[in-house]
């Protein structure tokens, strides 16, 4: 089955055609992901939901390039992702994709300002001052930059690695569960500086999450199931997201 989402009139952040994954052999054979055809708009939030075990995390750790597919194709942007040996693929991952986990994977000796920074020294870039502003003001950290992670709440964590994602300007940023660590409140703040890093920003943001409410957060939510994808909710809400799990599971 083919998702697209035809609102936007750029070219696709990220196409994946014909994407399977398959781990173990013989007996212990699992078909994680099974001829998965999906395109992800530029500039819009699309989350990525379905029952325990149906590919959701497998789908994006191909897309992202941390996982290699079995057998299809995956680009970023007119970059063909499998096709790239590791060092290729290691440059494009620095400077196309961003990428937010659920555990926050800050240094703890570095500020929270180097920790954001941390992206453009590895890649021997300078930031782009005003947007570095920008994201600073977005995300509200103008006043916790010289403090170190433990210094920090998991909230302030989670909005230093969003900034960090944002700051070197990605084709696409990957989240895997952000708010997974969170408490409702400061999950909620991080959705809302999502949210607002594609609408002000212009940015692209992948998500997996089994929340709903999480999800209601997106543009648009693609459902898989057993490895393929099987339905899609555009503006979605948390009543219609938990309707459409609830149904994937019976």
């Amino acid at each position: 089955m083919t998702l697209t989402d035809n609102r936007h009139q750029a070219p696709p952040a990220v196409v994946a055609t014909d994407l399977t994954k398959v781990y173990g052999q013989g007996d212990a054979v699992v078909h994680a992901l099974r001829g998965v055809n999906v395109a992800f708009a530029t500039g819009a939030f699309t989350a990525i939901m379905g029952p325990s075990g149906s590919g959701k995390s497998t789908l994006m750790h191909c897309l992202a390039g941390l996982d290699a597919a079995t057998s299809g194709t995956v680009h970023v942007g007119d970059v063909e992702l499998t096709a790239l040996d590791d060092r290729r693929l290691t440059r494009l991952r620095r400077e196309r994709i961003g990428f937010v986990f659920q555990s926050f994977n800050l240094l703890p000796t570095l500020t929270a300002e180097q920790n954001i920074r941390l992206p453009l020294e590895i890649a021997s870039r300078q930031a782009d001052q005003p947007l570095f502003d920008r994201v600073i003001d977005t995300v509200g950290l103008r006043n916790r930059l010289s403090h170190r992670p433990a210094e920090l709440s998991g909230g302030q964590q989670q909005r230093v690695a969003v900034a960090r994602a944002l700051i070197s300007k990605p084709q696409v940023i990957f989240a895997d569960e952000p708010t997974g660590n969170l408490d409702s409140r400061s999950g909620a703040e991080i959705l809302s500086f999502l949210r607002t890093s594609v609408r002000e920003l212009g940015q692209t943001i992948v998500m997996v999450t089994h929340d709903p409410v999480a999800a209601s957060y997106a543009d648009r939510v693609v459902f898989l199931r057993d490895g393929e994808l099987v339905t899609e909710l555009a503006t979605p809400t948390p009543q219609s997201v938990l309707d459409t799990l609830v149904k994937l599971e019976a």
